[in-house]
């Protein structure tokens, strides 16, 4: 691969042609002064919501909508303590309209906030936690009281941090929950996210750099400084920032890091052209990325606590894992996180999981690589099964042999990157219906739960429904149900109730069996009304 560096302006991607206007993004300042504003607002919003006087409101988020609707995302603190799954979504319609989504209808409250048992018998079952997942190297770093209320009636509890390495080789960093009073284990979940893949697929691209002196560095200062370092086989800190003497970049160890680099612009321009986000944040703010982890590891990761993406090398350290659909797959682990928060485990973990191939797939749509056109497979390069076959399959989930391509009210017990099935399923019906088609020379057949026909609206209108779903109607705990409720709440803020998209939207989780029930919106999809 030979590449050529360029010190200045947009370099990477173009846009894919497709409708849909282009969205703003908000400038760093414009964002930090509608968060300051929301924050001075907090207590009153709490009375009107009815919250306990002990619960306060701290602003995640603010999202302005073109028609004046604002989406206000908070946590909860109850007698100054966090309480996990008490986040909730105030929509504040121009014409005096209000809702909010929740991700729970329980009320917050506990006797009191000391706990009976000590902070080491929580590290101690914590430890235990992570020693059944296979993780070696357990340590546990830190132990907070909290008030779980993502599930059943809430309670004090411990919130523990255990680090160590799973068992690929990956670092792990679970959080166990435990009851304060009995000890017994609440929750868990790792929040390293995981994905596929492999590089050098890209062709000649343009990439952004930055001077240093008579050289040049992979540091891209059009898009929040985001930089891509060697690890040279090492498993912690950043390593070597890449630096080349002539910004013509290529050839050995420098392909995964022009792979990476390349594949962040993609995802941060994607980001920001389509959606008008501004970084993983939406702060303007750049992650990093780190290629060249570790010896012989076959996998790529999300981390929160370093804000930053890691790639190994593969079998053999030969093939770095650093395609673009895994880029964007990874970096939106971050958008996630940084939005609805969708807990990583369950149905919400599937959920979080389709997400970031959702997104993976709409990056490789808006790039227009003809090196790597896009489609709707997840990880197409790297052939990880020896029989050329992708790693999973958006229109037919259960062609992995592992996904389901239907929801069921067992799909919560599975591996999150197979409860992602249905809601891949749902993305690609909705973006372009049922039957065999044909995509960029790619054959797709993509079945439906009662064999009825649906057609779909085209992946731009698709991935602007799933992002406002995102943003502003979805929290920790959304099921599958709550995604329905949310894409429908979306489509309907999109393109208005009663539209052609919203009736593709309900045909298509129909389509998946995720279908209307009364009495319920589904968990983490309520909606409360207020004011009308």
């Amino acid at each position: 691969m030979v590449v050529v560096g360029i010190q200045s302006g947009s370099a990477t991607a173009s846009s894919d042609g497709t409708a849909g206007a282009t969205v703003s993004a908000p400038a760093p300042s414009e964002r930090i002064a509608a968060l300051k504003s929301a924050q001075a607002e907090a207590r009153s919003e709490a009375k009107a919501l009815g919250l306990d006087d002990r619960e306060k409101l701290v602003v995640r988020d603010v999202i302005k909508d073109a028609d004046g609707t604002v989406h206000t995302r908070y946590e909860r603190t109850f007698d100054g303590l966090p309480v996990l799954g008490g986040d909730l979504v105030v929509h504040q319609r121009k014409g005096g309209k209000r809702s909010v989504t929740k991700a729970t209808d329980a009320g917050i409250s506990v006797p009191g906030t000391s706990a009976e048992l000590p902070a080491s018998a929580a590290k101690k079952t914590a430890l235990k936690v992570s020693g059944k997942q296979g993780n070696t190297k357990a340590a546990a770093k830190s132990a907070r009281t909290v008030i779980w209320a993502a599930s059943g009636k809430p309670v004090l509890a411990w919130e523990t941090v255990v680090t160590g390495v799973q068992h690929d080789g990956t670092p792990s960093e679970m959080r166990v929950v435990t009851d304060a009073a009995t000890g017994a284990e609440l929750f868990s979940r790792e929040t390293v996210h995981t994905g596929t893949g492999t590089g050098d697929y890209n062709g000649t691209v343009p990439l952004a750099t930055t001077a240093n002196g008579s050289t040049f560095d992979l540091k891209d200062g059009a898009r929040g400084g985001h930089r891509t370092f060697d690890l040279n086989q090492g498993t912690s800190g950043t390593g070597t920032l890449f630096n080349d003497a002539d910004d013509v970049w290529g050839g050995g160890r420098q392909n995964a890091g022009v792979d990476a680099h390349y594949g962040a612009a993609v995802t941060w321009d994607y980001y920001k052209n389509v959606h008008g986000r501004n970084g993983i944040k939406n702060d303007g703010a750049a992650a990093y990325s780190r290629v060249h982890y570790g010896d012989n590891y076959v996998n790529a990761f999300w981390s929160d606590s370093c804000f930053c993406m890691t790639y190994g090398d593969g079998d053999g350290n030969s093939k770095p894992l650093t395609a673009l659909d895994i880029a964007a797959h990874e970096m939106t682990h971050g958008v996630t996180s940084n939005t609805a928060g969708l807990t990583y485990r369950g149905e919400s973990g599937g959920l979080n999981e389709a997400t970031s191939d959702i997104f993976a797939a709409a990056a490789e749509f808006y790039a227009n690589n003809s090196s790597d056109p896009g489609d709707y497979l997840v990880g197409e390069k790297i052939d990880i099964r020896g029989n050329g076959a992708p790693l999973r399959y958006m229109d037919k989930p259960s062609k992995d042999g592992a996904s389901k391509d239907y929801w069921s009210s067992t799909l919560g017990q599975i591996d999150v990157h197979y409860s992602s099935g249905p809601a891949n399923h749902f993305f690609y019906l909705l973006s372009e219906g049922s039957g065999a088609k044909t995509v960029n020379g790619v054959a797709y057949n993509s079945p439906t739960f009662d064999g009825k026909p649906v057609g779909g609206i085209g992946i731009s209108k698709a991935e602007r429904i799933w992002y406002k779903a995102l943003t502003a109607y979805m929290t920790s705990t959304t099921t599958y149900q709550g995604a329905r409720t949310a894409t429908l709440s979306a489509a309907t803020d999109l393109y208005g109730a009663g539209s052609a998209e919203y009736l593709a939207v309900d045909a298509a989780w129909a389509a998946v069996n995720v279908k209307a029930t009364s009495g319920t919106k589904g968990k983490g999809g309520k909606l409360a009304r207020n004011g009308g």
